[in-house]
C-alpha cells in the first residue's frame, strides 16, 4: 500500500502475525486498483470471546462476519452464544477451512461461508457485524452500515471507522507470552443510530390542558442535540441519548408562569416516536404518553450537513 495509514496498519497486523504471509481474501473499492487484498491475520481467541461478549450476542443473533478467514468468529457465536450467520471471505481456502472447522464444531446447522466481496454482500439481515479489516475499507463501508436498521451492532477488532466515534472502546494484551507474537488489541463497538435529525412536533397536557411542542434534533452519528419550543420560550436539550432506536433527554421550561422539568424516553420508528413524558414543577407531578411526528428532516445524521426536507403525512424516512 501506498499511503502512510496502511503502512501503519500493515505493520500492525505483521507484528501480530509473528510475520506471517497469508492473505486476507477481500475485494477493496475500485479506487484501490492493484490494492485488491490485505494480510491475512486470524483474530486472536480471546479478542474473538470478547468481541461477541461487548456485542452481547445470543441465540436470537443473526451474524455476520466481514472477511471471515478460518471462520472462528462466526463459529464461536454459534457454538457459545447459539447464534446463527454466515462469514464472507474470498479466498476458497479460508471458505474451505471455515466449512471444516464448522463441521468439526457441529454447528453447520447454524453457520455458512460465503466466498464472495464484502461489499457486494447483503447485510439487511444483520443483527451482528464483526470485521477485521483496514481504516480506509472501514471508511467505505460505513455508509452502507449506518444504513442498517438502528441497533444492529458492530464490532471491529483493530480499526476504527474514522470520525464515527464508537460506542465503546478498549485495548486488550493478546502477546503470546512463548513465541512473543500478537500484542494489544483494540475493541471497538458501535450500535447504529437512528436517524432523528430534523423537526418534531406533538402535543401532551399540561394541567389538563393540551401543549404544543416542538423539538428540533441536530445529529452526528449517534451525538444528537437540540433546542424545544414551548409556549413561545426556548429550551437547550439536555443529557440527549440515542442508542439504536431509543433516545431520551430532557429539558425545563416556564409554563403558565412556572418551571416544569419534562422528561421524555421514546422509541423511534420511521417518522415517529413514542414514549413516555414525566412533568415535575410547582403544583405538577405527572407522567403521560407522548407520540411525536417529524415535520421536517434534515440529512445531517451521518456528518454531512443537509438540505432540509419537508415531510408530507406519512412519508418514510428512507
Amino acid at each position: 500500500m501506498q499511503s502512510i495509514s496502511c503502512q501503519k496498519s500493515f505493520s500492525t497486523l505483521a507484528k501480530r502475525a509473528g510475520g506471517a504471509a497469508a492473505l486476507l481474501a477481500i475485494v477493496l473499492p475500485a479506487a484501490w486498483a492493484g490494492e485488491a487484498r490485505v494480510p491475512y491475520v486470524p483474530t486472536p481467541q480471546e479478542v474473538v470471546e470478547r468481541m461477541l461478549e461487548t456485542a452481547r450476542v445470543g441465540p436470537s443473533d443473526y451474524l455476520i462476519d466481514l472477511g471471515s478467514g478460518d471462520g472462528r468468529i462466526v463459529i464461536t457465536a454459534a457454538k457459545k452464544h447459539g447464534a446463527r450467520g454466515f462469514g464472507v471471505d474470498l479466498n476458497p481456502e479460508r471458505i474451505k477451512e471455515s466449512n471444516e472447522n464448522a463441521r468439526s464444531a457441529g454447528v453447520t446447522d447454524r453457520v455458512s461461508f460465503v466466498q464472495q466481496d464484502l461489499f457486494a454482500t447483503d447485510l439487511s439481515e444483520a443483527t451482528v457485524i464483526t470485521m477485521y479489516l483496514l481504516p480506509r475499507v472501514n471508511v467505505e463501508l460505513r455508509p452502507r452500515l449506518l444504513e442498517l436498521k438502528p441497533g444492529t451492532r458492530l464490532v471491529s477488532h483493530d480499526f476504527s471507522m474514522g470520525d464515527w466515534r464508537a460506542d465503546t472502546q478498549f485495548a486488550m494484551d493478546t502477546r503470546d507470552k512463548y513465541s512473543g507474537a500478537g500484542g494489544s488489541s483494540e475493541v471497538y463497538f458501535w450500535v447504529v443510530p437512528a436517524r432523528v435529525a430534523g423537526v418534531w412536533r406533538w402535543q401532551i397536557p399540561v394541567r389538563g390542558k393540551p401543549l404544543p411542542y416542538e423539538v428540533r434534533l441536530e445529529q452526528k452519528y449517534q451525538v444528537v442535540t437540540g433546542s424545544a419550543w414551548v409556549a413561545g420560550r426556548t429550551a437547550t436539550l439536555r443529557d440527549v441519548r440515542l442508542r439504536g432506536a431509543d433516545v431520551s433527554f430532557h429539558f425545563t421550561i416556564v409554563v403558565n408562569g412556572a418551571p416544569v422539568k419534562h422528561e421524555f424516553t421514546g422509541r423511534v420508528e420511521g417518522d415517529g416516536i413514542s414514549g413516555t413524558a414525566a412533568l415535575s414543577g410547582d403544583r405538577i407531578q405527572s407522567q403521560v404518553d407522548w407520540n411525536a411526528r417529524r415535520a421536517v428532516r434534515s440529512a445531517s445524521a451521518n456528518g454531512a450537513p443537509g438540505r432540509a426536507a419537508r415531510l408530507s403525512s406519512g412519508a418514510a424516512l428512507n
